[in-house]
């Protein structure tokens, strides 16, 4: 794990509420479409187990994609993410309802995204990530670039991070190897 500036650290520790853009994010950026119009994602498994580890501390989750695709939607559920918009298209809206819903202020919420489209969130939000394949323009609002990549471990390091910050990562790892 790497060391955190302060200044990422104190924001990280503040951390209720996690939220996800989808596609560039929990995957790489790709959307399979077959020819009856089914779309098909990869997900990661260290990002899922990351999610579930940075729940069972207490913090929240949630996702504000511009897509509608069912396999997210089985996702959200696999994972026990507690608050899901779909087919947004402004995120600012949803974002608000969000805040009010997880009963967090903006400072107490972080976000990971990789287009302008997720700007409108973490340009609000007291931690905003990107990951490395991100537009340029959203790379210069993004307080933290992850070191892993869309779709291969990029949320997972963001909730190792947070745990981090938060002094809960190195007991919930402890308990694997007892």
């Amino acid at each position: 794990m790497q060391t955190l500036t302060p200044e990422i650290q104190a924001r990280a520790a503040a951390v209720k509420l996690l939220i996800m853009d989808v596609d560039g994010v929990l995957t790489d950026g790709r959307i399979f479409i077959r020819d009856n119009g089914e779309e098909i994602k990869s997900f990661h498994t260290l990002d899922g187990h990351g999610l579930k580890m940075l729940q069972a501390t207490g913090v929240q989750t949630a996702i504000i994609t511009g897509r509608d695709a069912p396999s997210v939607g089985v996702r959200v559920r696999q994972l026990g993410i507690g608050h899901y918009y779909k087919g947004i298209h402004d995120k600012r809206v949803a974002y608000a309802q969000l805040l009010a819903e997880a009963g967090v202020e903006e400072h107490e919420c972080a976000f990971i995204g990789d287009d302008v489209v997720d700007l409108p969130v973490m340009v609000r939000c007291g931690l905003p990530v990107a990951v490395p394949e991100a537009h340029w323009f959203t790379l210069q609002h993004a307080a933290y670039v992850t070191q892993k990549s869309a779709g291969n471990g990029a949320v997972r390091e963001l909730c190792d991070l947070i745990m981090q910050a938060q002094g809960t990562l190195e007991a919930a790892l402890q308990e694997y190897v007892k």
